[in-house]
């Protein structure tokens, strides 16, 4: 994540939270004393966002130190220190929401993910990969994809710049796959795949016959996918979307597909419990 955005995000979330001035802090926490904030687990969980949290904190006390021994993508048991900061007590104490939601929902994405990985890694089928959607807060995607990819899983395309994927609005809209595909060919770099979303047979025989590179299956039912990977028969990549969850990654896996999108990785992951702890100088 590019040192100006993570700024930007960590100045608007303060704003937020401080406004003018914390009406608390500021009346009962003299300027010049000192402490140190504990930041402990509460429950088991896959760490991610240390950076931001001490970003945010060094944004209201440049001095402040985070000092861990642990790092993004580690495993943190219910009662572990994660990290500890040292600096200006109205600093840590104004700062301290603000750094806790950044690592609490980047941990939750994190850890969320972990378990549809270990899962998925009991399933037998070892090409399979794991990736995320689009489907992030807004002006979080950066933040939130990395969190997957700590918790173990893959991204997919960054956003609508950095990869083609026709869906089925984009059909609607230019005439067909068939027509989509030549467009495309003609106007986009050779070194871009063209990934095409289906929905029915019909559409995955067309997908082939126009030369698609990925072919993604669109909410299909188990014996569809089968078919469909059966006629693709590796002439182009198999994914599969919509609905997938931690119960459905063995079935979907055994199907023999290339990979699987999963936007509940960010749209449905749970912030995990982290506590930040005061001890005064």
């Amino acid at each position: 994540m590019s040192m100006e955005l993570s700024e930007r995000l960590i100045d608007l979330a303060l704003e937020e939270d401080i406004g003018p001035g914390d009406l608390t802090t500021m009346e009962l926490i003299g300027a010049d004393m000192r402490g140190t904030g504990i930041l402990i687990a509460k429950q088991e969980l896959v760490l991610a966002g240390l950076q931001m949290a001490k970003k945010v904190f060094q944004r209201l006390d440049p001095d402040a130190r985070l000092t861990t021994d642990l790092s993004d993508g580690q495993k943190a048991s219910k009662g572990q220190t994660l990290a500890k900061v040292s600096g200006k007590l109205q600093a840590l104490l104004q700062a301290e929401r603000t750094a806790l939601n950044f690592l609490q929902r980047l941990s939750g994405i994190a850890t969320l993910t972990r378990k549809y990985v270990e899962t998925l890694e009991g399933c037998g089928n070892c090409k399979v990969r794991l990736v995320d959607t689009r489907k992030t807060t807004p002006a979080w995607r950066v933040l939130e994809k990395y969190a997957v990819r700590m918790g173990g899983a893959l991204n997919h395309r960054m956003g609508l710049y950095d990869g083609i994927l026709v869906k089925d609005n984009h059909l609607v809209a230019c005439g067909g796959i068939g027509e989509a595909v030549k467009r495309l060919r003609q106007r986009s770099s050779h070194l871009l795949k063209i990934e095409i979303e289906v929905e029915n047979m019909d559409q995955v025989l067309e997908a082939l016959e126009a030369g698609a590179d990925v072919i993604m299956l669109d909410n299909m039912d188990l014996d569809q996918i089968r078919r469909a990977v059966d006629t693709i028969a590796g002439r182009a990549l198999v994914e599969v979307s919509g609905g997938v969850t931690l119960e459905s990654l063995p079935d979907l896996a055994a199907c023999g597909v290339d990979i699987i999108s999963c936007g509940a990785l960010t749209h449905s992951a749970k912030a995990v419990d982290i506590s930040m702890e005061i001890q005064t100088a």
